[in-house]
């Protein structure tokens, strides 16, 4: 009777744990017919015969996007892009993840378009629970138009970090237990677009797209998506578990030594803004978080 109850128990633990494991999905094989749908503008998608390249055009009549078939809660993703080549001012390439909530929460990589010698921009944002005002910007230390170079986002029960070629340039940290919002609950999709930004993107509106230099092409490949696929249930996502959600475990709570120079010297170098040195846009009374990754940096 004792060994019948033990061969049941293993054998609910084995199905406990390929039930834990399909919530958990590598996707690697880089196929993009596969993983993702256009959005918007199919014309304005091109992707190679093999699927694993795919550019997006922006011309006066239209930009293009496309999107994640899953959507997911926590894990990394890697994207390779070559940004657009040559005077790309008023252009945005935009890489995120969104909930598609009205209180959505959102994770942004833009690619602002820029005048030919002038460094070339990333800003990251962050939504939680529909806030957002949370934007940063670097110069890019290379001219990330010459080449594929790859922009990580690792989302974990701990912080948010953006990654540029495995270098960390910014941590959004999960203070959700002082009160500040995180992305922890909704569920998110990975999307990709090209769009007409040029009331805001370079130089604050002053430099307009010249459509003479277009069409604007902007291309992606080689990406990983490895997260959690959500199902319904967010405490699967949620689980620290080795053999699932690594992302979650202790030693992803924070940078290592070698990311955390790596770290300072992007902050040092490269951050052109960063809301947290802002206090007159919040009338002197800088966000709570801002006071919080100050204390624990």
């Amino acid at each position: 009777m004792g060994s019948r109850c033990g061969l049941i128990l293993m054998l609910g633990l084995y199905l406990a744990n390929l039930l834990i494991r399909s919530f958990a999905s590598v996707v690697s094989n880089g196929n993009f017919n596969d993983d993702f749908f256009v959005t918007w503008s199919p014309s304005h998608v091109n992707t190679s015969a093999e699927g694993h390249l795919r550019s997006l055009k922006l011309d006066q009549q239209s930009g293009a996007s496309f999107a994640s078939k899953d959507v997911f809660l926590f894990g990394q993703i890697d994207m390779q892009i070559k940004l657009i080549p040559g005077y790309s001012a008023g252009t945005v390439v935009a890489y995120y993840l969104s909930s598609d909530q009205p209180n959505r929460d959102e994770v942004d990589f833009e690619f602002l378009g820029n005048v030919i010698g002038e460094p070339y921009i990333l800003q990251t944002n962050v939504y939680a629970d529909g806030l957002d005002d949370r934007e940063e910007r670097i110069n890019l230390w290379f001219d990330p138009t010459e080449g594929f170079h790859s922009y990580s986002i690792l989302w974990n029960l701990h912080h948010i970090a953006f990654m540029v070629d495995s270098v960390p340039i910014r941590v959004y940290r999960n203070h959700a237990d002082k009160g500040v919002p995180f992305p922890r609950w909704q569920p998110m999709s990975l999307k990709v677009s090209i769009w007409n930004g040029d009331s805001w993107a370079t130089r604050g509106g002053l430099d307009k797209i010249d459509w003479s230099k277009g069409p604007f092409m902007a291309s992606f490949g080689n990406y990983k998506i490895d997260a959690c696929v959500w199902k319904g249930n967010p405490s699967f996502c949620r689980d620290n578990q080795s053999n699932v959600n690594w992302w979650n475990e202790p030693q992803f709570s924070g940078l290592t030594e070698r990311q955390r120079m790596l770290f300072r010297w992007v902050r040092k170098n490269h951050l052109i803004y960063d809301y947290c040195q802002d206090p007159q846009r919040f009338q002197g009374h800088l966000p709570k978080e801002c006071v919080l990754s100050k204390l624990n940096s």
